[in-house]
């Protein structure tokens, strides 16, 4: 009988053993960073809706004249909520922001601080069980935009 080197050659029970290892390694590396990637991109949709209700209220309290900031109580709203869905649907499986207006004399001391407020708007929202919140502050004054002559 001759020997054929062929017919014999073939991987060991060690080999395919580290072969199996290795491969599981990679995929399991391979979900994790997908996985860490898909949250990442989650967080800053859910971040920049927040960032744009942030901005919108901001734009709707510059539109107001300086009687309707002070002199009228409850013109500004105190809270407010709104919805983001991501999948651009209307489902119920979207998140909801809820938000406070804050408007307080402003914190300085100079002869102006009576023709001053502080407006602090602040929104949170929770994803995946962690809170989450962002603020944005200004500061309105009586003879701001408004009067402004060009």
């Amino acid at each position: 009988m001759e020997h054929r080197p062929g017919l014999n050659a073939g991987f060991s029970l060690i080999e395919v053993v580290m072969g199996v290892g290795v491969l599981g390694v990679v995929v399991c590396s391979l979900y994790a960073g997908l996985s860490s990637g898909f949250t990442l991109i989650q967080f800053n949709r859910e971040n920049l809706r927040a960032t744009q209700i942030l901005e919108e209220k901001m734009e709707v309290v510059r539109l107001f004249n300086w009687d309707q900031v002070v002199n009228q109580p409850g013109f500004i709203p105190t809270s407010f909520t709104e919805s983001f869905y991501p999948a651009g649907g209307t489902n119920a499986s979207g998140l909801t922001y809820t938000g406070s207006v804050l408007l307080t004399n402003a914190p300085v001391s100079e002869s102006y601080s009576n023709d001053l407020r502080l407006v602090r708007i602040t929104v949170a929202w929770t994803s995946s069980g962690v809170q989450h919140q962002r603020q944005m502050s200004t500061f309105v004054t009586q003879y701001g935009m408004q009067r402004y002559i060009y």
